[in-house]
């Protein structure tokens, strides 16, 4: 059948199952959400307008990491374009699959400066998985469906599909497709399977240090019986929180900066470092050197560039997660490992100091975490909260957290915590944030209000940049420039003034009666926590400091 290109775009998103879009019109798109109204006033799929094109890409970012879904967003030319760069970012450094549309100029005014130009696909380049810029109708439809598929195939990520504005209008031939299968992983033969049950068997002290690709991979369960099997303790990177449950015995928590001082100090002294679907981050690693310099180091991810980039491996297998820990768990051997976790289960005894005021982190998480449960997804921006939350909440599921990890993108959280509920009305969605983070994205409470979503937003507030502050003050000689914010927000007057009710505690009573008010109140709510501006995470390793030389406490 002919259609208009716009129309061929939504229904190829329709063949991949797409339900809900998140955007913001503008003129080059136009006539893209004029085919999307049809489709939304029958109920076939949805559309969130967000207050900002780069909360629309958190957004799809947040339904993507909370469902294993590719997330969808529209957004038009010029500025709108430049304006998810941020969100394409944060989701490719995470390899979540995002699949971005944005309106062009028409064809023939390409390259003449036209109003709301740019070379988007340019920009975008080194911060997707592909991208794509159409230049006929006959190109729009495997161009989106190639997108699907490029997105959540092997390593996942997102992908930029660039449409001028004429081919929306031209008509084109559709027909109607199945979604194409995803490209295969490398295969790992037999060889390499036993090479790693070997390794795993013979060694004395292993550690697992487990990233993202886990979650990814849906390999969570995996994880868990090859380390129960083989009493393997986890270490883990910050988006992988939740594929081992935090209170298993062989948890350690995350690794690296601001790691537990039991999964620095494993990691450090173990002979055998299994790296699954995990990048070696800076964060994690410190000085790489002295990172398990006495360990055997064997690498296991999907993605081949990965391999050998940050931190040299001993042994390397390149392959689908969940398929390559599904055929270990049974050549592998069961084995107590009775000594070495019997020194991990002392080192777990060396905890970092609570805070001395009355009214901290530790009271705050313990509050929250009594009043939800742990049946929750809780999403973050960056900071100290972040780490807070890292370190705190025992996460006991995959996809339960939703944070910037490697970009560290400030103002992610709230975006991000509409995708996901969105994507999962049924649930409870709390957003972790701080002041410095909350404020650059909080006209996004419109998007709550308008979307009657039961969100509520915990504000960790200490009136200044938390982190960057922590940093002054332990490595600038206490020169803190820039950091301090003026206590000049009214929570509860800019929760009301969209529609929603706001809190401003000091007490743990105070908090526990704010959150019986947001309950009943049913929709949004914003409770702003007081916290001491010389609180600090802890504990911390300094800066290019070998990560077992932790900062305990000032």
């Amino acid at each position: 059948m002919r259609l208009s290109g716009a129309k061929i775009i939504m229904e190829c998103l329709m063949e991949q199952g797409a339900d809900t879009i998140f955007g913001f019109p503008g003129g080059q798109i136009m006539p893209l959400y004029d085919a999307l109204y049809d489709y939304t006033t029958d109920g076939r799929i949805k559309h969130i307008l967000t207050c900002h094109e780069q909360g629309a890409t958190h957004a799809a970012d947040g339904y993507a990491r909370s469902t294993g879904k590719v997330g969808v967003c529209f957004a038009t030319s010029g500025p709108g374009a430049t304006n998810t760069v941020t969100g394409i970012a944060t989701a490719y450094m995470d390899s979540s699959p995002i699949v971005v549309i944005t309106g062009q100029v028409p064809i023939a005014s390409i390259g003449r400066d036209s109003f709301q130009e740019v070379d988007i696909v340019g920009i975008t380049m080194p911060i997707v998985k592909h991208s794509y810029f159409c230049k006929s109708v006959e190109e729009l439809a495997p161009a989106i469906r190639e997108a699907f598929r490029i997105a959540k195939s092997g390593r996942p990520g997102p992908v930029l599909v660039d449409v001028p504005k004429n081919l929306t209008v031209e008509q084109g031939e559709y027909e109607k497709a199945a979604p194409l299968p995803l490209y295969e992983s490398p295969i790992v033969c037999d060889e390499e399977i036993e090479l790693i049950a070997d390794l795993i068997n013979n060694s004395e002290r292993p550690v697992i240090y487990a990233g993202g690709g886990v979650v990814l991979s849906e390999a969570s369960e995996a994880l868990r019986e090859l380390a129960e099997k083989s009493r393997i303790p986890v270490a883990t990177t910050l988006m992988c929180l939740g594929a081992v449950d935090r209170k298993n015995p062989l948890s350690l928590g995350i690794a690296g900066m601001h790691g537990a001082i039991e999964s620095n100090t494993a990691v450090n002294n173990s002979d055998l470092l299994i790296a699954i679907g995990a990048r070696f981050s800076d964060r994690v690693t410190g000085d790489i050197p002295r990172f398990a310099s006495g360990a055997t180091i064997l690498h296991i991810d999907i993605d081949m560039s990965e391999i050998d980039k940050n931190v040299t491996s001993h042994h390397q297998v390149v392959g689908d997660v969940k398929d390559i820990l599904t055929r270990v768990i049974p050549a592998i051997q069961e084995n107590k490992r009775p000594m070495w976790n019997s020194m991990i289960e002392g080192w777990k005894q060396e905890t970092a100091p609570r805070c001395e005021e009355s009214f901290g982190p530790d009271e705050i998480f313990g509050v929250i975490n009594e009043a939800f449960g742990n049946d929750v997804i809780i999403a973050t921006d960056v900071g100290q909260h972040q780490m807070w939350t890292a370190q705190k909440w025992p996460f006991s599921k995959p996809r339960q957290l939703i944070t910037s990890g490697g970009l560290g993108t400030m103002g992610f959280g709230l975006g991000a915590a509409i995708g996901a509920q969105i994507a999962n009305p049924g649930k409870r969605v709390l957003l972790i944030t701080g002041d410095g983070s909350f404020r650059m994205n909080c006209a996004e409470l419109m998007t709550v209000s308008s979307q009657e979503l039961p969100l509520i937003v915990f504000v960790l507030k200490n009136n200044t940049l938390g982190m960057v502050r922590q940093w002054q003050k332990l490595f600038f000689d206490r020169r803190y420039s820039a950091t301090d914010l003026a206590d000049v927000l009214d929570y509860e007057g800019l929760a009301g003034a969209f529609g929603l009710k706001g809190w401003r505690v000091d007490s743990s009573e105070g908090l526990k009666n704010a959150i019986d008010a947001a309950l009943e109140f049913g929709r949004g709510a914003v409770i702003a926590c007081d916290v001491s501006i010389d609180e600090n995470v802890w504990p911390i390793v300094p800066p290019g400091d070998a990560i077992n030389n932790q900062v305990v406490g000032e």
